[in-house]
């Protein structure tokens, strides 16, 4: 496992070794998302007992799978707090957490909780699930506009419009199944998979959007209070 400060080199958005010594919070920050001191300690903290506990799970759980999980931070300035999991060149597994994230956060449950989240996206394939429906609504969308006579630039917009509907086709199920495996690797890792989806309490309620990317904060509340039920 590596921490990478730059986001640079990385295929595609969503979304190792185990460290054999603690990773280190790297110094490039800027002054107006500058993590507090507790705040870097929380982050390392997370890191070091949930990649451990995600390799082991992606290893266990899948096959032909890269599980070689790389931790990037994205130091851009100006940004909302945000994490993801995409893969780099080499197609291997990285969470990315941009500081602005890792300064918002509470407490370090909630930061090993997203931390879950995001790894259980790789380790339950949404990446190339998601290309593969992306694939297909943009063939079928380009199909129909050439059948009915449309220009090589009505298929092209068809085409980009039937990609957003296709990738967007299962997104909120891939929310509530990560938001499940990651509940389950952050309680694994010893944290509290409760309190870190409290997370959710101070993000905006997306409701339940036709073709919106994310649930309703109610049901990811809900499917983590399942989960934590039935471990503990």
């Amino acid at each position: 496992m590596r921490l990478i400060v730059a986001i640079m080199g990385l295929a595609l958005l969503a979304g190792c070794v185990v460290p054999s010594q603690p990773v280190s919070l790297p110094p490039q920050t800027t002054a107006q998302t500058e993590p507090s001191a507790r705040a870097k300690q929380n982050f390392l903290m997370a890191v070091n007992a949930m990649e451990p506990v995600a390799e082991q799970y992606c290893r266990a759980l899948t096959q032909y799978q890269n599980c070689d999980f790389q931790i990037a931070i994205d130091d851009r300035p100006s940004q909302s707090p945000n994490a993801f999991q995409t893969l780099d060149t080499q197609g291997r597994p990285v969470l990315a957490f941009n500081l602005a994230l890792i300064a918002n956060a509470e407490n370090v449950d909630e930061l090993a909780f997203v931390m879950g989240h995001e790894a259980a996206h790789h380790i339950m394939g949404h990446i190339p699930q998601q290309q593969q429906s992306a694939s297909q609504g943009a063939m079928l969308a380009g199909l129909l506009i050439a059948v009915s006579g449309g220009d090589e630039a009505a298929i092209l917009k068809a085409q980009q419009f039937g990609a957003s509907v296709g990738a967007r086709r299962f997104s909120k199920g891939f929310e509530l199944e990560a938001d499940a495996l990651g509940a389950e690797l952050t309680e694994r890792a010893g944290f509290d998979a409760l309190r870190g989806a409290a997370y959710f309490d101070r993000l905006p309620d997306p409701g339940d959007q036709f073709l919106g990317s994310h649930p309703p904060n109610s049901a990811r509340r809900a499917t983590v209070q399942k989960v934590v039920n039935g471990l503990r």
